[in-house]
């Protein structure tokens, strides 16, 4: 029996959706995460998240949340400690790092939480070292060269739907790449 890819964790691969594109100027209004423990099992994290500011009519186009939905939700500073809980000990995983830890970063700063000290991985640098020469490693495109999102099937460009995606991507790509050492 092979080696299982969720062994080398704990993983949790998350997203986060925004007001924008600046993490300084910008935003979290939706934060999710599943966390994949090191037997396999998983266990989630989803939050609307109030920015205490106005949601710009294009970022609302892109992932359908509005300043209704927000109103009366937690702010970061209470979803951030909970989310800072849940990540504990594991290896940050995002599909496109960069710009989800960038925000994840700032937003912990801005309220004077604890930043994340722990490893991150970016999904696509995985999944372009298992699956070479694909003609996009865009999360939209993956899910349909791949078929994802059988067992979900949540709205595009929203947190918690993007890391279903990038959970089953990431795991094929990792699990490909152990099955390849032979």
């Amino acid at each position: 029996m092979s080696e299982k890819w969720y062994a080398s964790g704990p993983f949790t691969i998350f997203d986060v959706e925004t007001t924008g594109l600046s993490a300084v100027k910008n935003r979290i209004v939706e934060i999710a995460g599943i966390r994949i423990a090191l037997d396999g099992s998983k266990t989630r994290f989803q939050s609307l998240v109030n920015p205490e500011c106005r949601i710009p009519y294009y970022a609302s186009k892109v992932h359908k949340i509005t300043d209704k939905d927000v109103q009366g939700e937690p702010t970061f500073a209470e979803v951030g400690r909970k989310f800072l809980d849940f990540i504990a000990g594991s290896v940050l995983v995002a599909h496109n790092a960069k710009f989800d830890l960038s925000f994840l970063q700032e937003s912990l700063n801005r309220y004077g939480l604890p930043l994340w000290d722990g490893k991150t991985m970016d999904s696509i640098q995985i999944i372009r070292i298992a699956y070479p020469n694909l003609p996009s490693y865009s999360l939209q495109n993956l899910r349909h060269h791949f078929g994802l999102g059988a067992n979900f099937d949540g709205p595009a460009h929203r947190a918690f739907a993007d890391v279903e995606w990038t959970e089953e991507i990431f795991a094929m790509a990792m699990q490909g790449l152990i099955d390849s050492r032979g």
